[in-house]
């Protein structure tokens, strides 16, 4: 109460930040006469100016007023659009590094064109991020319009483009991308062998489109980079036709932990048919021998327990493709990790892929905290405001609009079953659409849109269905959504970058009827006819009550229900928004609806009748509340487990960075030798040891393995006070001598480049291995909670002696690799393969998956990883050019059965 008094009197932080933003819009507002009276050529050569201040040291808030007057008169001579003082708010608050909440249709893709021409004076770049390639290339066509009259370059990224294309709009002033497509350009370019390689040119300034999709919603899912794994698909095909066979008694399902699991008589029950299949290594399931059966087992068990078709996932063409669970739409390309994805595919009986290993991973949370400045847009941002400024340090600023809201948010109603609530949801499409009011119906999965489908058919009530099946046809469907009398069901996607006009999108419906007609007068006369009938149809709309929205159930997050909400009530438009429930909706089944139940049959709650009271929107509020921050310590502990390997990434990618811009590596090469030698001593020749204790034997074998040395070591340790440093020093000075007649034998030019190329391909193979002990590592910490130890503690300590381990490796393997290497110097063009990093072609790129698996445990193993595959390529066993790299040891390519080093690798 005195809180709410107080915000009376002197408003709230909100309002004071957003008035001090409203007093320097009027300094903005007095240069436009100025600024409308310089020619188009005057406004580009004021840039350049400026671009050449901003070089001499001159800061961009000095700028800024002049700068943002020029964006506003640049949008009027181009889109015929001039900013509006809140949308000049709005690019402030993007400038400073926050969020800007914008309601729906406030125009938040020109807003940005605000902050993304005042930073791109630096010539550094600005990286514009939006949801998905088709809001890329048409912001990136239409806001690159204002770009290019101003003289900036624009580059837009998108699926499908090759390495030079990508660093050609890398290069540009202004850059519209995915952020998936951002994500793996990173990991990729961490992947390469040269800077020339490399497409991006670093990390400025990014302003990311639905800031909340990218950031909170996909924020559990790691981006990978993985190369096929081996791996059989028997297996899992085995398994599947077992889990039919269990019974209710066998499992057990939680479905607020997303987790099932065997009981007791479920594990009796599967050992046995196991067993009679001759599968189980030992007796018992959890021998470790069947550690392998146990986790295809408990994988199958989740498939078909935990996963719905037409829910989490569709089939199409002979593949499992994953539903996005925030906005329905269908993930191409993404996969579940850990064998999930291939019991998914065994159970619905399509092809199954092969598993994949992690060659390169990181999270948006960590590729975004690598900008200098970041900042974003959305209609949704304050409900997770303080997970903004934990994670990222982003403050969220709500904009006001630029018209008062008139929308009508009416209170939830209340059905005991769902059959109730749909009989109550079509009775008011039908009401509607017989008064000429367009409905947009919100639903949460594929399954319940095709479901209420079929109800309105039965009705006979014309509708349009916009879901993952039908998405190619989002922006067509949502474009006449707003007609008259138009009923168009949609899953959480909603049409998110697109707005719903009322009367119908004139622009969409121009291009899309105009593009066959040639004859102007034509033409125009066309123009004119539906200018006029988008006119007369808004007017009937605006009568009817503007564009109502229903909500067939809530969402477990009360921003997805505010983005649906916000598809009505377009910038002053009426409008009116209602969701209809029932106890039997997922949120209110597994969040205690028994007592609801019970407490809607004591009021005495008839057939078809609904609640409707102020207090049951507080409470469901409150339930959702609870789930977000659920959700949110799922985020902030994966982001924890993250943080440590993203400490080792950075590490490594920068080690890889300064090998790369090196001319000469081979001091890095000799501290490496040294040290590897210094560890093999120290190994057989302990610290204060006797002679005696010595272990000769295995000290000369083991520089034997690695230097392809015979050295004297017993003959030496039996010499007359003889210590091991100076043991280290001859074994170091025979190694120097050896790898000295290698450089004399090859020339230093030809080992400098020899060296490079090792160092950077055993780094990358070091670096996979770890990543993959870190996956394996992650999985096991999670369990000694129970022995009252905090997993991240011990996931810390461990990922620390591993990276250890890890470059103790990596120095014996270049020091073995360097010491035992033979060039066939006859052949100079085959002498010394030069290393490339995976191209575009070479790496097949697909999108993140971000509705996983809900648990805790699962999202600190980042359960719904992405994976990009490297295409094999085939060795030809006449070819010796085409086998790459072979160990010595290993078998030899030709196929003669003698190792390499005694057949082809002799020479």
């Amino acid at each position: 109460m005195l809180g709410a008094i107080a915000r009376k009197i002197f408003g709230t932080p909100n309002d004071r930040i957003v008035k001090t933003y409203l007093k320097r819009v009027e300094p903005i507002s007095a240069l436009e006469p100025e600024v409308e009276a310089k020619s188009d050529e005057e406004l580009r050569q004021r840039i350049q100016e400026m671009k050449a201040e901003v070089a001499g040291g001159r800061a961009l808030d000095d700028l800024l007023p002049e700068t943002f007057a020029i964006v506003r008169e640049a949008a009027k001579r181009t889109l015929g659009q001039r900013h509006f003082d809140v949308q000049i708010v709005g690019g402030m608050a993007l400038h400073e590094g926050r969020i800007a909440e914008m309601k729906t249709g406030e125009g938040k893709t020109l807003v940005a064109t605000l902050p993304v021409v005042l930073n791109a004076l630096t010539g550094k770049g600005v990286h514009v991020v939006t949801v998905n390639d088709y809001l890329a290339r048409r912001d990136s066509e239409w806001m690159g319009e204002i770009y290019r009259f101003l003289g900036l370059t624009v580059g837009c990224i998108v699926n499908g483009l090759n390495d030079a294309e990508r660093r050609q709009a890398y290069a540009a002033d202004v850059t519209y991308a995915t952020n998936n497509e951002l994500g793996f350009d990173y990991l990729r370019d961490n992947m390469k062998f040269s800077r020339g390689e490399m497409v991006q040119r670093g990390h400025h300034f990014a302003i990311v489109d639905e800031v909340d999709s990218i950031l909170v919603d996909e924020a559990r899912t790691p981006l990978i980079i993985s190369g096929p794994a081996e791996g059989s698909s028997t297996l899992y095909k085995t398994i599947d036709p077992l889990i039919l066979e269990l019974s209710d008694e066998h499992f057990e399902v939680d479905e607020k932990a997303r987790a099932a699991t065997l009981t007791e008589e479920g594990q009796e029950f599967i050992e046995s048919r196991l067993a009679e299949l001759e599968m189980l290594h030992s007796p018992s399931l959890y021998d470790m021998e069947n550690v392998t059966v146990v986790h295809h087992v408990n994988q199958a068990l989740r498939a078909h327990k935990l996963f719905s078709r037409d829910t989490d996932y569709i089939v199409r063409d002979d593949r499992v493709i994953i539903i996005d669970e925030f906005t329905g739409r269908m993930m191409e390309g993404r996969r579940y990790s850990e064998g999930l994805h291939q019991a998914l595919e065994a159970k619905e009986q399509v092809t199954i892929q092969p598993e994949n290993q992690t060659l390169a991973s990181i999270t948006f949370q960590n590729y975004f905290r690598s900008y200098d400045k970041l900042a974003g847009m959305t209609g949704t941002a304050s409900t997770e405001a303080e997970e903004f400024e934990q994670i990222y340090k982003l403050p969220v600023v709500e904009i006001p609009t630029n018209v008062p809201v008139a929308r009508n948010d009416q209170d939830d109603e209340v059905y005991r079953s769902a059959q109730e609530k749909y009989n109550a949801i079509i009775d008011l499409i039908e009401d509607c659409q017989k008064r000429g009011q367009p409905v947009l119906v919100g639903t949460v999965s594929i399954e319940k849109s095709e479901t209420l489908s079929e109800l309105l058919k039965q009705r006979k009530i014309e509708h349009s269905v916009l879901n993952a099946r039908h998405h190619e046809q989002e922006a067509q469907i949502i474009a006449l959504a707003g007609r008259s009398g138009a009923v168009t069901i949609a899953t959480n996607m909603a049409g998110r970058g697109t707005d719903i006009q009322l009367g119908g999108n004139l622009d969409m419906r121009l291009a899309n009827e105009l593009e066959d007609v040639k004859d102007e007068s034509k033409r125009a006369e066309l123009e004119e006819k539906i200018r006029r009938e988008v006119e007369e149809d808004r007017q009937k709309v605006l009568a009817a009550g503007g564009l109502f929205v229903v909500g067939t159930e809530r969402h477990e997050s009360r921003r997805i229900d505010n983005q649906l909400r916000g598809r009505s009530g377009r910038q002053g438009d009426p409008g009116a928004s209602r969701f209809f429930l029932s106890l039997e909706d997922d949120l209110m089944r597994i969040f205690g609806s028994e007592r609801m139940d019970t407490m809607l049959r004591r009021l005495g709650l008839k057939e078809g009748e609904a609640i409707v009271h102020p207090w049951i929107n507080k409470a469901l509020e409150k339930a959702q509340q609870k789930v977000e921050a659920r959700n949110y310590d799922i985020r902030k502990n994966l982001l924890k487990f993250d943080d440590v390997m993203n400490d080792q990434r950075k590490v490594i990618y920068e080690q890889r960075l300064e090998l790369m811009d090196a001319e000469d590596v081979s001091e890095t090469v000799v501290d490496m030798r040294r040290e590897t030698v210094d560890t093999v001593v120290a190994r057989h020749i302990p610290p204060n040891a006797y002679p005696e204790q010595w272990d000769t034997q295995g000290l000369e074998e083991e520089i034997r393995r690695i230097f392809g040395l015979d050295l004297p070591i017993g003959d030496w340790a039996g010499e007359e006070g003889i210590a091991d440093e100076e043991i280290v020093d001859r074994v170091n000075n025979a190694v120097d001598r050896h790898m000295a007649e290698k450089a004399a034998r090859y020339t230093p030019a030809i080992m400098r480049m020899v060296e490079k190329s090792l160092l950077l391909q055993i780094l990358d193979q070091t670096w996979k291995e770890h990543l993959q002990q870190l996956d394996f590592l992650r999985q096991a910490v999670g369990l000694r909670a129970y022995a009252q130890r905090d997993p991240l503690n011990e996931y810390k300590a461990e990922a620390f002696e591993l990276f250890e381990g890890m470059l103790n490796r990596m120095r014996e393997t270049v020091t073995g690799a360097l010491s035992n290497l033979e060039l066939r110097m006859d052949e100079p063009e085959q002498a010394v393969p030069q290393p490339r990093g995976p191209s575009q072609d070479e790496l097949v790129a697909v999108h993140p998956e971000a509705g996983g698996v809900d648990d805790a445990a699962a999202a600190e193993q980042g359960d719904t990883q992405t994976v990009v595959r490297r295409k094999a390529e085939a060795a030809n066993p006449d070819d010796p050019s085409s086998w790459g790299r072979v160990r010595r040891n290993a078998p030899c390519p030709c196929g003669s059965g003698k190792k390499y080093k005694h057949c082809h690798g002799a020479a």
